[in-house]
């Protein structure tokens, strides 16, 4: 008789196995340990987060990130960005170092803080991952605002840091220092020879840290790259954008096992777009301007303050006297943004449509301006108030203008020569401006291209609210909706930047 071995799988049978006998990886789902501020973002995040959370997070630093780039492409120096971003920073994405604390980094308010960067971090890999163009816009502004922490960091903690990374680099011993002292003092910049033995040096592939060695600062030797310790920033550096870009690539090649999720794919889709430009909503309280006349015979005068997209739109209504569904849609919400309130605003289209009778006005406009006030419509319309003023996301990304139409952005949807035509009538004629605007619509940074023209149109307001300290920094950042645009430009021309007339950046917010 056959014994029968139960532990052995007959083929022309199904598989059944004890579920406990397979094998299975190690469960990684769990809360991690942040003992550092710095990171490189080795180790993706495992545990579980809300959904609110997922988007909020990454919305957070979104916001920085967009303004990092801002600073980059307006020309600031090192010192000038990081005073721009630090309020920023302490508002959306703080980082408490770990002498902060008595507990240090176990401390659950700096572990809170460090989940949040961490989780925000990989949110956006998976946000900007799709296409090459994301990822090295990703990499540069990740890159820059990694550069501008680690240079902040306390001087022991940053060492800590250092110490933990497990970088390919080789310490230099004390005999080979002597041997090529000499070399080292002549290819160093503004080295002494007491630093040669004071200071540790580390050697690396010279393609690790090629700014070093195309600004001449190091000496080089077989292959190797003799770095002094005072340009380790470098050498890290090269790590942490190594390591970004290898893990994009992986990003990029599992990406697409998330069309399946319903839930994450309409957010990480809608983060892509807000790179272009940061989206904003507008709170009721960011509408309010002290001394400011805000009604329907005061259009004309207020509208030097308007951004170029809805200086275009008064234009072409005072010239045409009529602007087609769109273009009424987006002039109307604007100006409802200003403050202008629902009677002021049916007698400013009133007036403003004088080819047309009563009759005609209140039964095909009338009702459609009451709807975007919230008088009529839906519950939810009513509810709501209406509809809220476009931010710049909105206008670029939505409904583009087409035959005799007048909505839109300039800076995108206008050709280069009707730019410059219209940037020229609104007094905008310095030829380092308008040759920046040029740059900055072929590189497709329209809102970078608004703000230039902005902050030459207020030069002398800016350089005074900041000599006087009247307005921080962070009340001058990049503006992303046109009624900031406006309020800021009226303040600064009417001359209120006292505490009266200050801009409150607090209810401008990015959603």
């Amino acid at each position: 008789m056959i014994r029968h071995d139960f532990n052995r799988i007959d083929p022309k049978r199904r598989a059944t196995i004890d579920y406990k006998k397979k094998q299975f990886a190690t469960p990684t789902c769990k809360q991690q340990d942040y003992p550092h501020r710095l990171s490189i973002y080795h180790v993706p995040p495992t545990a579980e987060i809300r959904l609110e959370d997922f988007e909020q997070w990454a919305i957070d630093r979104l916001r920085i990130l967009a303004e990092v780039e801002a600073c980059t492409f307006r020309n600031k120096t090192s010192a000038e960005t990081a005073d721009h971003i630090k309020p920023l920073l302490e508002k959306w994405l703080r980082l408490d170092p770990n002498s902060s604390s008595a507990q240090g980094c176990t401390d659950p308010r700096i572990q809170d803080q460090r989940r949040k960067d961490h989780y925000s971090h990989f949110i956006l890999r998976l946000a900007f991952s799709s296409t090459e163009d994301l990822r090295r816009r990703f990499m540069r502004v990740e890159g820059a605002l990694f550069r501008l922490r680690f240079q902040t960091e306390n001087a022991r903690e940053r060492q800590d840091f250092v110490a933990s990374l497990s970088l390919d680099w080789e310490a230099v011993g004390e005999q080979e220092k002597r041997t090529l002292a000499q070399d080292l003092l002549n290819a160093t910049p503004n080295l002494k020879k007491a630093d040669i033995d004071d200071s540790s040096w580390f050697k690396v592939d010279f393609e690790t840290v090629p700014e070093l060695v195309e600004s001449r600062r190091v000496f080089v030797k077989g292959g190797k790259a003799y770095v002094p310790s005072k340009e380790q920033m470098s050498i890290v550096f090269a790590g942490f954008q190594e390591r970004l870009e290898s893990g994009l690539e992986l990003t990029a090649r599992a990406l697409p096992r998330l069309d399946e999720d319903d839930r994450l794919s309409p957010i990480l889709d809608h983060l892509s777009k807000n790179f272009a430009t940061p989206d904003s909503t507008l709170a009721d309280s960011d509408t309010t301007l002290p001394g400011a006349p805000i009604n329907a015979s005061s259009i004309d005068q207020l509208s030097k303050h308007f951004p170029l997209c809805m200086r275009n739109l008064h234009m072409t209504l005072r010239r045409n006297n009529h602007l087609k569904h769109f273009g009424r849609l987006q002039y109307t919400l604007f100006l409802k943004g200003l403050g202008l309130t629902m009677e002021d605003c049916l007698i400013f289209w009133r007036q403003s449509f004088k080819l047309i009778t009563d009759d005609t006005f209140n039964k095909e406009y009338r009702y459609n301006i009451r709807h975007a006030y919230g008088d009529v419509g839906g519950d939810s319309i009513r509810r709501g108030r209406g509809y809220s003023p476009f931010s710049c996301q909105k206008i670029l990304t939505e409904h583009p203008p087409g035959s005799g139409e007048s909505h839109g952005c300039p800076y995108r949807h206008f050709s280069i020569d009707n730019l410059t035509s219209l940037l020229q009538a609104t007094g905008i004629d310095d030829r380092d401006v308008l040759r920046g605007v040029r740059d900055d619509t072929d590189k497709k940074r329209y809102h970078i291209a608004c703000n230039r023209v902005f902050e030459w149109a207020h030069k002398n307001e800016i350089r005074q609210v900041k000599d006087d300290g009247s307005w921080k920094a962070s009340e001058l950042d990049t503006i992303v909706h046109p009624n900031t645009y406006f309020k800021r430009s009226y303040l600064l021309k009417a001359g209120l930047a006292g505490d009266s007339g200050r801009i409150h950046k607090g209810h401008t917010e990015i959603s």
